[in-house]
Formats: structure tokens, sequence, C-alpha cells
């Protein structure tokens, strides 16, 4: 039976329309690969608390429940476990985003997402948020 990894990730929509993504730092799976934000849920925390804990562990950035705008949803069949990651949309954060993890940031306009190498989940979510943005 395939285990099911519950994963939460968040699209930060700047005040130009501009949507910031993730490097993978060396050393994590899929090191190099762009991504949105975001982590594992841990147990017993919703999909927002987990966004807003990961915010703040990565990001250094606080952001409430009520900013979280669910948006999509991708569900991916990697090879050790299948992927469920719920995608929020944020335009409204405390602090300015910095990396805390070692990973790169970017910011991003919708249109140029598909220049970005991205995990195979991330990938279907990208004209969803370039048709809403």
């Amino acid at each position: 039976m395939t285990k099911i990894v519950l994963v939460s990730a968040v699209a930060l929509i700047d005040v130009d329309g501009r949507v910031l993504l993730a490097q993978r730092p060396e050393g994590k799976s899929m090191a190099g690969l762009w991504e949105f934000p975001g982590g594992k849920v841990e147990a017993g925390e919703t999909p927002e608390a987990a966004l807003i804990r990961e915010l703040q562990e990565e990001l250094g950035i606080d952001t409430w429940e009520s900013c979280l705008a669910p948006l999509t949803f991708a569900s991916h069949s990697y090879e050790e476990f299948h992927l469920l990651m719920p995608l929020f949309a944020c335009r409204k954060w405390q602090g300015t985003p910095m990396s805390k993890e070692n990973q790169t940031l970017k910011w991003v306009r919708p249109e140029q997402l598909r220049d970005f190498d991205m995990p195979p989940a991330d990938i279907p979510l990208i004209p969803i948020l370039r048709d809403w943005l």
C-alpha cells in the first residue's frame, strides 16, 4: 500500500503579481528544483496551521489563516509515496521573506513559471495559477 504524504504549499503573491519560488537546497531530495514554499503537515495539524508554521521557519514571515485562500491541489505518485498537496494563495503577510534554510528565493511573474525546473507534482499547478493571476 502506498503511503500518502500531505504537504501544504503556498503561492505568495506580491503587490506586482509575482509569485515566490524557493529552490530546494543541496542535500534534500530533488535538490535544485524550484517549488512553492511550504512543507509537511504534522500529525494533528491542519494544512493552514502547517503553512503558517513553515512560513515562519523557512522564510521568517507571519501570516494568518484568514489570509490563506485555497486555490487548487496536486495529487501525484512518486516512487516511494503519493503526494497530496493543497496550494493556497496568500497576498498578505508580515515581514520580508528571507531564506532561513539555505534555499535560493526568487519572485517570478506567472507567465515565467514554466521557465523553472519544478518537481513533477508542482507542474500541473502552473496553468491554474497563471489563469487565476
